[in-house]
């Protein structure tokens, strides 16, 4: 009766583990930027949905202008509460807090009316407009323009 396994047989073991990590590894990572993506996207429409409840509310009150501010956050910030806390009214009722410039899978401000979302580190612009109350991305641009559709459709 044999009570320990050969040299072969472990070999064999460690090359099918070696084997099945090198398919697994390169999967999880692109896991990750789906869940940045997803992630991104959820607040996107929650931005926008919060803009168009903004106009709706301002339009019952009379007033047919737009915020001239999504929030009163200063640019360029880390930790500042953004789209919340204007003089205008709260875009979203629960603030996305600012990350520092160059990180991933946050927004920074970078002035009264433009945003940065950072997907592995690239940058993508968004822009609120002040005269149409619209919130989007240059999906043209050859460098964000992938990832502007990914968090915009």
């Amino acid at each position: 009766m044999k009570q320990a396994f050969t040299m072969i047989e472990l070999i064999f073991v460690l090359v099918i583990i070696g084997i099945l990590s090198a398919i697994a590894l390169p999967r999880l990572g692109n896991v990750r930027e789906d869940a940045v993506i997803s992630k991104g996207k959820a607040e996107v429409a929650s931005i926008r949905g919060g803009i168009a409840l903004l106009k709706s509310q301002r339009l019952l009150e009379g007033n047919t202008t737009l915020p001239q501010k999504l929030d009163a956050a200063t640019a360029n910030t880390a930790g500042a509460s953004l789209f919340n806390g204007g003089t205008y009214g709260n875009v979203l009722s629960s603030p996305i807090y600012a990350k520092e410039t160059g990180k991933d899978n946050g927004w920074t401000k970078t002035d009264d009316t433009t945003y940065k979302y950072y997907i592995s580190g690239t940058p993508i612009p968004f822009t609120y407009s002040t005269t149409a109350g619209t919130f989007d991305c240059n999906a043209s641009d050859t460098t964000t323009g992938t990832n502007c559709k990914y968090l915009t459709r």
